[in-house]
């Protein structure tokens, strides 16, 4: 089947498989390596992208799905050489050891932020919920979200 995708506001049109999952397309299409496969079972939300604004887990959405529609990967966060404010966030209150749940969790974070400009600890880890680190123990994520909200009120990106 034939889709055409906007990411990162680069927009592309290639034959996939019907079966094809959006975090495969992501990663071996496209060749976005960002975008990582934890558990393929939504638990880890390791894979989580912004789909047509809203936060999924591209392991259970086909690529088919998201034909006509705009995604937001964590390569897609940076601008201009320049770190996006949730980025640096988690870079300054240490809010990632391994790394590889942090795509997810600051695309996460941008959802989060989106619809709680002024997030409480409550409301972050609510948000949360659905990605899981194995390293932090989520004190430093959580830190990182509220920096990164105080920040985009200060300056927004883009």
């Amino acid at each position: 089947m034939k889709v055409t995708i906007t990411t990162n506001g680069a927009t592309a049109t290639h034959d996939v498989e019907p079966r094809l999952l959006l975090v495969q397309y992501l990663r071996e299409v496209l060749g976005l390596t960002g975008t990582h496969i934890g558990c393929d079972t939504t638990s880890c939300g390791a894979c989580t992208v912004m789909l047509n604004g809203l936060a999924v887990k591209s392991c259970t959405v086909l690529a088919v799905q998201a034909d006509g529609g705009k995604i937001l990967t964590v390569e897609g966060l940076a601008q201009n050489g320049r770190l996006h404010p949730i980025q640096e966030a988690f870079w300054e209150e240490h809010g990632l050891q391994c790394g590889f749940c942090t795509p997810g969790m600051m695309l996460t974070a941008l959802q989060i932020i989106e619809r709680h400009p002024q997030p409480t600890d409550d409301e972050i880890r609510c948000g949360l919920e659905g990605n899981l680190c194995r390293c932090t123990g989520y004190h430093n994520i959580v830190n990182a979200v509220k920096r990164a909200a105080r920040e985009m009120a200060v300056q927004p990106p883009g």
